[in-house]
C-alpha cells in the first residue's frame, strides 16, 4: 500500500450577528443580520496530542469549540472590522490551538462559505440548484440511466479570494452562475450543446469551462447528482465519491474506566469513498456510481447495523481505525480509490487518503 495521510475533522456552529459595511450601499447584508454559522476544520494531528488514542475526533471539536465560543451569541463587528466569512476563518486560524492544522472554512449559510486551504489560500463558495432531466446513451441495454430521467442537480462553485478585504461576494457568483442556470435548468439536458453525454463528470468540465470565462479565479466546480454522489472538477482531474450511511454499536476499547466512550454505544457514520481516475472516453465517467455501491457492498453489510466492537482486526472503533479498516477491507476492489472519509456525527471523523493528489477541500 502507498503512504497513508491522516487527518481528523471538526465541524462546530456558532449564532452571531454582522454588519458587512464594506458592501456597496443597498446591499442586503450591509446591514445589520445575522446567522447560524458554522466552523469547520481539518488537521494532521500528532499522535500524542489526544486524551487518549481514539478520541481525536471528540478533542478536536472540544478545541475548535472552545475557540468560536468568542464568536457565539456576540455582534461580529466587535471581534474584528470586516467580518466576512474569510475573515472569520481568518481569525479562528490565528486563534485556534490545533497542531497541523490543514484547512479551515466558515459557512455562513447552508448555500455559500469561505475555506483557507494549507497554503493560506482563501475559497469562497457558493452553492446552485437547478432541475434538469437527463439519459445517459452509452451505458448498456436495462440500465436505469439509460432512460430518461430527472434529478434536482447542486452546484458548488469555489473561487480563490484575495488576502484582504472582499474581492468577490456571493452576490457575485450568483450573477456569473445565472447565465448557465438559464440553460440547465429545466431543461433535458442532452439537448444542450456540449453535453450530449451528460455524466456528472461532463457536466462538471462543461460547467468549468463556462464559468472560467468569467471566473479566471476558479478553483473547484462541484456537481452533486443525488444528495450522496457527485464528481469534483479543478479544470484537469475528475475526483468522484458515494456516499452511505451506517447505523453501528460502537465502544472504546482505549476510554478509561468511567468514561461514558468505554460503554457500548453507537453512531448514525457517514463513509463517503473517493475515486480519482481519468475519464472513461465511451462512457465518460470515472465509474458508475451503482457499480462503487455494489462493490462496497460486502464491506458495508459488514457495518451497518452491527456492533463494529466485534469486527476482526480492528484495533478500536474510532473513525480513524474504522477508515484503515475500511481500506483494507475493501482491498482491490477499487483500484481508484483513494481517499475515505468516516464521520460519526455530521461534519466530524476522519479523513483517510493515500493518493498522489492530495484532499480536495471539504464537500
Amino acid at each position: 500500500m502507498t503512504q497513508e495521510r491522516l487527518m481528523h475533522a471538526a465541524s462546530v456552529p456558532f449564532e452571531a450577528a454582522r454588519e458587512l459595511d464594506i458592501l456597496p450601499q443597498g446591499h442586503r447584508a450591509r446591514g445589520l443580520h445575522g446567522h447560524s454559522f458554522r466552523a469547520r476544520v481539518r488537521a494532521s494531528l500528532p499522535e500524542d496530542w489526544a486524551q487518549f488514542k481514539g478520541v481525536e475526533t471528540d478533542d478536536l471539536e472540544r478545541a475548535l469549540a472552545g475557540c468560536v465560543r468568542g464568536l457565539d451569541y456576540r455582534y461580529l463587528n466587535d471581534q474584528l472590522a470586516v467580518p466576512t466569512d474569510e475573515n472569520l476563518a481568518r481569525w479562528i486560524r490565528e486563534r485556534v490551538d490545533i497542531p497541523g492544522l490543514d484547512s479551515i472554512g466558515i459557512r455562513s449559510a447552508a448555500d455559500r462559505g469561505a475555506d483557507i486551504d494549507p497554503h493560506g489560500q482563501v475559497h469562497v463558495w457558493r452553492r446552485f440548484r437547478f432541475e434538469s432531466a437527463h439519459q445517459l446513451p452509452n451505458v448498456p441495454p436495462g440500465h436505469k440511466c439509460g432512460r430518461m430521467h430527472g434529478h434536482g442537480f447542486v452546484v458548488a462553485v469555489h473561487c480563490k479570494q484575495g488576502e484582504h478585504g472582499m474581492g468577490m461576494d456571493s452576490d457575485q457568483l450568483e450573477r456569473c452562475w445565472q447565465p448557465l442556470h438559464q440553460e440547465l435548468d429545466h431543461a433535458c439536458l442532452n439537448d444542450i450543446p456540449g453535453l450530449d453525454n451528460p455524466t456528472s463528470e461532463h457536466i462538471a468540465g462543461w460547467i468549468w469551462r463556462r464559468l472560467q470565462q468569467t471566473l479566471p479565479d476558479l478553483s473547484w466546480v462541484t456537481v452533486y447528482e443525488t444528495a450522496t454522489a457527485g464528481c469534483s472538477h479543478d479544470g484537469e482531474h475528475y475526483r468522484i465519491w458515494k456516499e452511505m450511511s451506517l447505523d453501528s454499536a460502537v465502544r472504546l476499547n482505549n476510554a478509561p474506566q468511567g468514561d461514558r466512550r468505554r460503554r457500548i454505544h453507537g453512531h448514525s457514520f457517514t463513509v463517503r469513498l473517493h475515486l480519482l481516475a481519468g475519464l472513461d472516453q465511451v462512457m465518460g465517467w470515472v465509474m458508475d456510481y451503482g457499480d462503487v455501491k455494489t462493490l462496497f457492498r460486502p464491506v458495508f453489510e459488514r457495518l451497518d447495523h452491527q456492533p463494529l466492537h466485534g469486527l476482526p482486526d480492528l484495533a478500536d472503533t474510532d473513525p480513524a481505525s474504522l477508515a484503515r479498516w475500511t481500506r483494507r477491507a475493501i482491498g482491490d476492489q477499487l483500484p481508484a480509490l483513494d481517499r475515505i472519509d468516516f464521520y460519526q456525527t455530521p461534519g466530524c471523523g476522519a479523513i483517510l487518503s493515500w493518493g498522489a493528489r492530495p484532499p480536495a477541500l471539504p464537500i
